[in-house]
């Protein structure tokens, strides 16, 4: 089917479904290639600009042990929270594209009803299914297009806490065999794991 004639079919509403898909690919590929560069720097390098959650979580751990800190969970805590931070960038964002991609669509499904009648009403009730067509399409179109965009980027989010949720296990992983391989503060106990923040996926 012509996309060119659907995004006019589908009137103003289509383009805005279209500047979603083009955000949230632009957000879906950054991410990508951000955990992939994490994947593999997963491991204590020279360069930290993408070291991995947990070769950074075990890198700041053994640099506070190094320079006397006592209290190596807070440390844990705080380097885990900056880690989770930094990975779910974007990810609010793609929740919202994905939740507002189908009311607009159902928006845009009430705007090509709206107009269908006022095509009933201006012919004075003698209905022609020709003079009825653009504004069905409007409605069929829009109704489409809002979930066929709200729906890969709402598997795209999900797939994307995963590997967020993958790394944050292996964090607190790091940091609980390291800090107890390390002389600390025995007041202090590593957390069972590191929190989540506030997980994107609440959202969906």
């Amino acid at each position: 089917m012509d996309i060119v004639l659907l995004m006019n079919k589908g009137g103003p509403v289509m383009w805005v479904l279209l500047g979603y898909s083009a955000v949230a690919i632009a957000i879906i590929v950054e991410r990508v290639v951000l955990f992939s560069l994490l994947s593999r720097t997963n491991q204590q390098t020279s360069s930290t600009k993408y070291l991995g959650p947990a070769a950074a979580m075990t890198m700041a751990v053994k640099n506070a042990a190094n320079d006397g800190v006592k209290d190596l969970t807070r440390v844990a805590s705080r380097i885990g929270s900056e880690q989770l931070t930094r990975m779910e960038s974007g990810l609010r964002t793609l929740a919202w594209l994905g939740n507002t991609a189908p009311l607009l669509g159902l928006f845009g499904t009430i705007t090509g009803m709206i107009k269908a009648f006022q095509v009933i009403e201006e012919s004075g009730g003698k209905v022609d299914a020709q003079m009825l067509a653009g504004g069905i399409w409007e409605a069929m179109v829009t109704t489409g297009a809002g979930l066929a965009v709200a729906i890969p980027i709402l598997l795209a989010l999900h797939l994307l806490e995963g590997v967020v949720d993958k790394h944050a296990k292996a964090m607190q992983h790091s940091a609980s065999m390291l800090i107890e391989q390390l002389p600390h503060s025995p007041e202090m106990y590593v957390q069972d794991e590191v929190v989540h923040q506030q997980s994107v996926l609440n959202a969906v």
